[in-house]
C-alpha cells in the first residue's frame, strides 16, 4: 500500500471520502486579483490611493500590459484547479497609451484582457476604481456634496457595471463586479448621515440598469488611511443596502473588520438570508493591511465555513493583497494556493460527525474529532492533488519562480 492510499484509507476511517474532496476541489474557481502583479499602479497613470499602498520595491514590476499577462500566466501555471483573474478599472488597455477618463471607458479597452482569459480558459471578474485618480475631491467619491465629483463617480460605475456585462457575454458567463469607495474623513465629522444618503443616491442610479451577466456587490471597510474617524460605506450601511435591493450583494473582505470580528462567523449569518456571497481573501496583520494569505487558522475558519454548509456554490472567492517587498509572482502562488490548501483542509473534516455529536449535545465528541481532524495526513492529499493537476508540488515550484525571476524580471528596468 503506498502512502497515498494509507492516508486515503486513514481518512476513510474517518469518514471522509478523499476522491469526492479532490473532485470538489478541482471545481472550486479562485479570484486572483491582477494588481498584486504591479503594485496597484494600472495602467492610467492614476495608481493607488485612498488608503492603498503596497510597501516594498522588489525587483521586477510588471509595467505594461504584456508583462503582466505575462507574469500572471507564469503564476497560473503553478497554482492548481480553477482561476478566474480580477481586474481593476484602471486597468484599461488603451491604444497607442492613449489614456481614455476613466468615466468614458468602454469594453474595447478590455477586450484584450477578454482574449486573454479566453486563451487561458478562466473567468474574469470586475472593479469600479474610484480611488488614485484627480476627482477624488476631499476624499470623497460617491458621498460627495460636489454634483461634478458624485457625477463623475456615477459614470464611472455605470460604465465598469456594461463593460463587466459585455465581459460576462463574451465569456458565456457572470461576472462579479465590486464597489469599493475610499470615502470618509480623517476627523470626526459634523454630520454623518447626509454622505450616506447621498451615497445610497449614488448607488441607486449606478445599479437601476438590471444587466445580466453581472453580479452585483458592494464592499465595506471599518477605516482606511486618512479616513480614520468615519467611513461612508460602512458595514451596517452596505449591509442594509444589499438586503433592501434584491439582486445586490455585501462583499466580505476579512481585513476589513474590527479585529475580533470573525468573517467565519459572517458567512453562515449571511447564508440564511443570501443567495451568493463575495468574499475577498486577505491578511490583515495590522487592520486592513493586506498581507500575502497564507493557511493560516482565519483562512482556514473561513473555509470550514464554506465548506461545512454546502455553500461552494454561493460563496465567490476572491483573493485581494498586494506586497511589494517579495517576489510578487511567488506572492500569487502562496496566497492562492494557501485558499486552495485551507478548502481542501475543511473539505478533509467529518462535517457530518460533528454536525450529529453537536445536535445531540455531545461537545465532547465534537471536540476530540476536530482536533484529530489536524494530525490527518493532510500533506500527502494535497500532493496528491497536485500531481493530479500538472503543478509543482510545495518544495519545488520556488525554483521555477526564481529562474523566471533571473531570466524575465531582473531585466526590466
Amino acid at each position: 500500500m503506498t502512502n497515498l492510499d494509507q492516508a486515503k484509507s486513514t481518512y476513510a476511517a474517518a469518514g471522509v471520502d478523499v476522491d469526492a474532496a479532490l473532485k470538489a476541489l478541482a471545481n472550486t474557481p479562485i479570484s486572483i486579483h491582477c494588481w498584486q502583479g504591479d503594485d496597484v499602479t494600472g495602467f492610467d497613470h492614476g495608481g493607488a490611493g485612498g488608503g492603498i499602498q503596497a510597501t516594498g520595491n522588489y525587483p521586477g514590476k510588471a509595467r505594461n500590459f504584456e508583462e503582466l499577462k505575462a507574469d500572471f500566466e507564469k503564476a497560473c501555471a503553478l497554482i492548481p484547479g480553477k482561476k478566474r483573474i480580477n481586474l481593476h478599472a484602471c486597468y484599461a488597455v488603451f491604444a497607442d497609451g492613449k489614456t481614455v477618463s476613466r468615466d468614458k471607458i468602454e469594453y474595447s479597452h478590455f477586450a484584450p484582457w477578454v482574449d486573454f482569459a479566453k486563451k487561458m480558459n478562466i473567468g474574469i471578474d470586475f472593479n469600479p476604481t474610484c480611488f488614485g485618480h484627480e476627482m477624488v475631491k476631499d476624499g470623497l467619491t460617491l458621498s460627495s456634496p460636489c454634483d461634478e465629483t458624485r457625477n463623475f463617480w456615477i459614470a464611472h460605475c455605470k460604465r465598469s457595471r456594461q463593460i463587466a456585462n459585455a465581459i460576462g457575454s463574451q465569456l458565456n458567463d457572470r461576472v462579479v463586479c465590486n464597489v469599493w469607495i475610499p470615502d470618509g474623513y480623517k476627523d470626526i465629522p459634523a454630520d454623518r448621515l447626509s454622505p450616506r444618503l447621498r451615497l445610497k443616491d449614488s448607488l441607486d442610479q449606478i445599479f437601476a440598469e438590471k444587466l445580466p451577466n453581472v453580479i452585483d456587490c458592494v464592499e465595506s471597510k471599518v477605516f482606511g488611511i486618512g479616513v480614520e474617524s468615519y467611513t461612508v460605506g460602512s458595514n451596517e450601511f452596505y449591509m442594509a443596502y444589499a438586503a433592501s435591493n434584491k439582486g445586490i450583494y455585501n462583499l466580505l473582505d476579512n481585513g476589513h473588520y474590527h479585529p475580533t470580528e470573525s468573517v467565519a462567523d459572517k458567512i453562515p449569518a449571511l447564508l440564511a438570508f443570501f443567495d451568493k456571497i463575495p468574499l475577498h481573501v486577505t491578511r490583515p496583520v495590522r487592520w486592513d493591511s493586506d498581507h500575502v494569505v497564507l493557511f493560516d487558522d482565519e483562512t482556514k475558519e473561513i473555509c470550514k465555513e464554506i465548506i461545512r454548509n454546502d455553500a461552494l456554490d454561493k460563496v465567490l472567492i476572491g483573493l485581494d493583497f498586494f506586497d511589494a517587498s517579495i517576489n510578487r509572482i511567488a506572492a500569487w502562488v502562496v496566497g492562492t494556493r494557501s485558499v486552495q490548501k485551507s478548502l481542501l483542509s475543511a473539505l478533509l473534516m467529518p462535517h457530518g460527525k460533528l454536525k450529529a455529536a453537536q445536535d445531540a449535545g455531545d461537545f465532547t465528541t465534537c471536540m476530540v474529532l476536530m482536533e484529530d481532524a489536524k494530525t490527518l495526513p493532510f500533506g500527502l492529499i494535497w500532493d496528491a492533488y497536485c500531481e493530479q493537476q500538472d503543478v509543482l508540488a510545495d518544495g519545488q515550484w520556488l525554483a521555477e519562480v526564481k529562474k523566471y525571476e533571473n531570466e524575465v524580471l531582473l531585466k526590466r528596468v
